[in-house]
Protein backbone atom coordinates (compact mmCIF):
# COMPACT_ATOMS: atom_id res chain seq x y z
CA UNK A 1 0.00 0.00 0.00
CA UNK A 2 1.20 3.50 -0.87
CA UNK A 3 -0.14 6.71 0.65
CA UNK A 4 -0.16 10.03 -1.19
CA UNK A 5 -0.37 12.96 1.22
CA UNK A 6 -1.46 16.21 -0.45
CA UNK A 7 -1.32 19.87 0.55
CA UNK A 8 -1.19 23.22 -1.22
CA UNK A 9 1.06 26.28 -1.10
CA UNK A 10 -0.06 29.77 -1.95
CA UNK A 11 -3.63 30.93 -2.46
CA UNK A 12 -5.46 30.59 -5.78
CA UNK A 13 -5.73 34.19 -7.01
CA UNK A 14 -9.01 35.74 -7.99
CA UNK A 15 -9.68 36.28 -11.70
CA UNK A 16 -7.75 39.32 -12.94
CA UNK A 17 -5.42 39.49 -9.94
CA UNK A 18 -1.74 40.08 -10.70
CA UNK A 19 -0.44 38.02 -7.80
CA UNK A 20 0.33 35.45 -6.78
CA UNK A 21 1.25 34.24 -10.24
CA UNK A 22 1.44 30.59 -9.23
CA UNK A 23 -0.45 28.12 -7.09
CA UNK A 24 0.98 24.73 -6.12
CA UNK A 25 -0.49 21.45 -4.98
CA UNK A 26 2.26 19.20 -3.68
CA UNK A 27 2.34 15.59 -2.65
CA UNK A 28 4.55 13.00 -1.00
CA UNK A 29 4.15 9.27 -1.67
CA UNK A 30 5.08 7.11 1.32
CA UNK A 31 4.94 3.29 1.11
CA UNK A 32 3.44 1.61 4.15
CA UNK A 33 6.72 -0.15 4.94
CA UNK A 34 8.53 3.17 5.22
CA UNK A 35 5.86 5.06 7.12
CA UNK A 36 6.92 4.24 10.68
CA UNK A 37 10.58 5.07 10.04
CA UNK A 38 9.68 8.47 8.63
CA UNK A 39 7.14 9.14 11.36
CA UNK A 40 9.64 8.24 14.09
CA UNK A 41 12.44 10.22 12.41
CA UNK A 42 10.30 13.37 12.37
CA UNK A 43 9.23 12.86 15.98
CA UNK A 44 12.88 12.32 16.95
CA UNK A 45 13.88 15.52 15.17
CA UNK A 46 11.17 17.47 16.95
CA UNK A 47 12.28 16.01 20.28
CA UNK A 48 15.95 16.89 19.71
CA UNK A 49 15.06 20.38 18.51
CA UNK A 50 12.51 20.86 21.30
CA UNK A 51 9.69 21.57 18.87
CA UNK A 52 6.26 21.04 20.35
CA UNK A 53 3.62 21.57 17.73
CA UNK A 54 2.90 21.40 14.03
CA UNK A 55 5.49 21.88 11.30
CA UNK A 56 4.23 24.31 8.66
CA UNK A 57 6.07 25.86 5.72
CA UNK A 58 5.02 29.38 6.71
CA UNK A 59 6.42 28.89 10.22
CA UNK A 60 9.93 28.91 8.74
CA UNK A 61 9.45 32.39 7.27
CA UNK A 62 11.51 35.26 8.72
CA UNK A 63 9.82 37.00 11.63
CA UNK A 64 6.86 34.59 11.72
CA UNK A 65 5.76 34.90 15.32
CA UNK A 66 2.37 33.21 15.05
CA UNK A 67 1.32 32.11 18.55
CA UNK A 68 0.93 28.56 17.18
CA UNK A 69 4.45 28.54 15.71
CA UNK A 70 6.63 26.23 17.86
CA UNK A 71 9.74 27.89 16.36
CA UNK A 72 8.75 31.50 16.99
CA UNK A 73 11.60 32.01 19.48
CA UNK A 74 14.25 30.64 17.13
CA UNK A 75 16.50 32.71 14.87
CA UNK A 76 16.31 32.34 11.09
CA UNK A 77 19.37 30.15 10.65
CA UNK A 78 18.10 27.70 13.24
CA UNK A 79 14.73 27.57 11.48
CA UNK A 80 16.49 26.98 8.16
CA UNK A 81 18.61 24.17 9.61
CA UNK A 82 15.48 22.44 10.95
CA UNK A 83 13.84 22.67 7.55
CA UNK A 84 16.96 21.21 5.93
CA UNK A 85 16.91 18.33 8.40
CA UNK A 86 13.27 17.60 7.57
CA UNK A 87 14.03 17.46 3.85
CA UNK A 88 17.04 15.21 4.53
CA UNK A 89 14.71 12.73 6.23
CA UNK A 90 12.51 12.72 3.12
CA UNK A 91 15.34 12.16 0.63
CA UNK A 92 17.02 9.55 2.84
CA UNK A 93 14.22 7.10 1.97
CA UNK A 94 14.63 6.23 -1.70
CA UNK A 95 11.17 4.62 -1.79
CA UNK A 96 9.57 7.99 -1.03
CA UNK A 97 8.65 10.05 -4.08
CA UNK A 98 7.50 13.65 -4.18
CA UNK A 99 5.56 15.49 -6.86
CA UNK A 100 3.77 18.76 -7.45
CA UNK A 101 1.59 20.59 -9.95
CA UNK A 102 2.40 24.27 -10.55
CA UNK A 103 -0.49 26.34 -11.86
CA UNK A 104 0.03 29.49 -13.88
CA UNK A 105 -3.04 31.42 -12.76
CA UNK A 106 -3.07 33.81 -15.72
CA UNK A 107 -2.90 30.95 -18.23
CA UNK A 108 -5.53 28.95 -16.34
CA UNK A 109 -8.05 31.79 -16.37
CA UNK A 110 -7.71 31.92 -20.15
CA UNK A 111 -9.41 28.51 -20.23
CA UNK A 112 -13.18 28.50 -20.58
CA UNK A 113 -13.47 25.85 -17.86
CA UNK A 114 -11.60 27.93 -15.24
CA UNK A 115 -13.60 30.84 -13.82
CA UNK A 116 -13.18 30.67 -10.03
CA UNK A 117 -10.51 30.14 -7.38
CA UNK A 118 -12.01 26.73 -6.67
CA UNK A 119 -11.55 25.82 -10.35
CA UNK A 120 -7.86 26.72 -9.99
CA UNK A 121 -7.56 24.43 -6.97
CA UNK A 122 -9.32 21.52 -8.62
CA UNK A 123 -7.42 21.94 -11.89
CA UNK A 124 -4.10 21.87 -10.01
CA UNK A 125 -5.13 18.93 -7.83
CA UNK A 126 -6.04 16.65 -10.76
CA UNK A 127 -2.53 16.21 -12.28
CA UNK A 128 -1.13 15.25 -8.86
CA UNK A 129 -3.66 12.44 -8.50
CA UNK A 130 -3.00 11.31 -12.07
CA UNK A 131 0.76 11.06 -11.45
CA UNK A 132 0.08 9.02 -8.34
CA UNK A 133 -1.96 6.60 -10.44
CA UNK A 134 0.84 6.44 -13.03
CA UNK A 135 3.38 5.86 -10.24
CA UNK A 136 1.37 2.89 -8.95
CA UNK A 137 1.11 1.49 -12.49
CA UNK A 138 4.87 1.81 -12.97
CA UNK A 139 5.56 0.07 -9.66
CA UNK A 140 3.17 -2.73 -10.57
CA UNK A 141 5.00 -3.36 -13.83
CA UNK A 142 8.37 -3.30 -12.04
CA UNK A 143 7.44 -5.83 -9.35
CA UNK A 144 5.03 -7.90 -11.41
CA UNK A 145 2.04 -7.38 -9.13
CA UNK A 146 -0.63 -4.66 -8.84
CA UNK A 147 0.20 -1.84 -6.43
CA UNK A 148 -2.54 0.12 -4.67
CA UNK A 149 -2.79 3.41 -2.85
CA UNK A 150 -4.94 5.91 -1.02
CA UNK A 151 -4.91 9.70 -1.02
CA UNK A 152 -4.97 11.80 2.15
CA UNK A 153 -5.46 15.55 1.85
CA UNK A 154 -5.41 18.44 4.28
CA UNK A 155 -8.72 19.48 5.81
CA UNK A 156 -9.53 23.06 4.72
CA UNK A 157 -13.11 23.72 5.78
CA UNK A 158 -16.47 21.98 5.58
CA UNK A 159 -17.61 23.45 2.28
CA UNK A 160 -14.18 23.29 0.66
CA UNK A 161 -13.85 19.68 1.80
CA UNK A 162 -17.28 18.82 0.44
CA UNK A 163 -16.46 20.28 -2.97
CA UNK A 164 -13.07 18.57 -3.12
CA UNK A 165 -14.57 15.21 -2.20
CA UNK A 166 -17.11 15.62 -5.00
CA UNK A 167 -14.36 16.61 -7.44
CA UNK A 168 -12.27 13.62 -6.39
CA UNK A 169 -15.17 11.20 -6.88
CA UNK A 170 -15.79 12.69 -10.31
CA UNK A 171 -12.17 12.03 -11.24
CA UNK A 172 -12.41 8.43 -10.07
CA UNK A 173 -15.53 7.53 -12.00
CA UNK A 174 -15.55 9.83 -15.04
CA UNK A 175 -15.28 8.08 -18.38
CA UNK A 176 -13.83 9.68 -21.51
CA UNK A 177 -11.00 9.21 -23.99
CA UNK A 178 -8.62 11.69 -22.36
CA UNK A 179 -9.48 11.00 -18.71
CA UNK A 180 -7.20 8.83 -16.59
CA UNK A 181 -8.56 5.66 -15.05
CA UNK A 182 -7.80 5.38 -11.35
CA UNK A 183 -7.82 1.59 -11.15
CA UNK A 184 -5.09 1.47 -8.50
CA UNK A 185 -6.72 3.78 -5.97
CA UNK A 186 -8.68 2.43 -3.03
CA UNK A 187 -11.76 4.22 -1.63
CA UNK A 188 -12.37 7.94 -1.99
CA UNK A 189 -10.46 10.92 -0.64
CA UNK A 190 -9.44 10.92 3.03
CA UNK A 191 -9.27 14.33 4.75
CA UNK A 192 -7.48 15.10 8.00
CA UNK A 193 -6.32 18.22 9.87
CA UNK A 194 -2.64 18.88 9.21
CA UNK A 195 -1.76 19.12 12.90
CA UNK A 196 -2.78 15.45 13.25
CA UNK A 197 -0.78 14.15 10.30
CA UNK A 198 2.99 14.03 9.82
CA UNK A 199 2.34 13.10 6.19
CA UNK A 200 0.33 16.27 5.52
CA UNK A 201 3.01 18.36 7.22
CA UNK A 202 5.63 16.85 4.92
CA UNK A 203 3.40 17.49 1.88
CA UNK A 204 3.25 21.12 3.01
CA UNK A 205 7.06 21.28 2.95
CA UNK A 206 7.07 19.81 -0.58
CA UNK A 207 4.46 22.28 -1.82
CA UNK A 208 6.19 25.22 -0.17
CA UNK A 209 9.59 24.31 -1.61
CA UNK A 210 8.16 24.11 -5.13
CA UNK A 211 6.07 27.27 -4.75
CA UNK A 212 9.07 29.23 -3.51
CA UNK A 213 11.09 28.23 -6.57
CA UNK A 214 8.45 29.22 -9.10
CA UNK A 215 6.90 32.22 -7.37
CA UNK A 216 9.98 33.78 -5.77
CA UNK A 217 12.83 32.36 -7.84
CA UNK A 218 14.40 30.84 -4.71
CA UNK A 219 15.27 27.18 -5.29
CA UNK A 220 17.19 26.60 -2.05
CA UNK A 221 14.75 24.05 -0.61
CA UNK A 222 13.67 22.75 -4.01
CA UNK A 223 17.26 21.81 -4.84
CA UNK A 224 17.54 19.84 -1.59
CA UNK A 225 14.24 18.08 -2.27
CA UNK A 226 14.92 17.43 -5.97
CA UNK A 227 16.41 13.90 -5.57
CA UNK A 228 13.04 12.67 -4.26
CA UNK A 229 10.99 14.00 -7.18
CA UNK A 230 9.29 11.44 -9.39
CA UNK A 231 11.02 11.20 -12.78
CA UNK A 232 10.95 9.24 -15.99
CA UNK A 233 13.45 6.59 -17.16
CA UNK A 234 15.68 9.30 -18.60
CA UNK A 235 15.80 11.08 -15.24
CA UNK A 236 13.61 14.05 -16.13
CA UNK A 237 11.12 15.43 -13.59
CA UNK A 238 9.23 17.46 -16.20
CA UNK A 239 5.70 16.11 -16.50
CA UNK A 240 6.46 13.41 -13.95
CA UNK A 241 7.51 14.97 -10.64
CA UNK A 242 6.77 18.56 -11.66
CA UNK A 243 3.66 19.13 -13.76
CA UNK A 244 2.63 22.50 -15.16
CA UNK A 245 -1.03 23.45 -15.46
CA UNK A 246 -2.29 24.35 -17.95
CA UNK A 247 0.12 23.08 -20.60
CA UNK A 248 -0.81 25.83 -23.02
CA UNK A 249 0.46 29.38 -22.44
CA UNK A 250 1.98 28.47 -19.04
CA UNK A 251 4.06 31.35 -17.72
Amino acid sequence: MHILFVDESGTPPKPGADSPKHFVVGGIIIPEGVWHRVHNAILGLKLRRKIRGEIKWRYFSPHNDDPQNPMRALDQETRNSIRRDIIKIVISETAIKTLACVCSAAAAYEMSSITTQEDIYHGTYKPVTERFQYHLQDLGRAVGAPQFGIIVSDHRGNQDDKRLRAHHQKLLYASATYISKYDNLIEGLFLTPSNQSIGIQLADIVAGSVWRKFERGDSTCYDLLEPSLRRNAAGSVDGHGIVKFPKRNWR
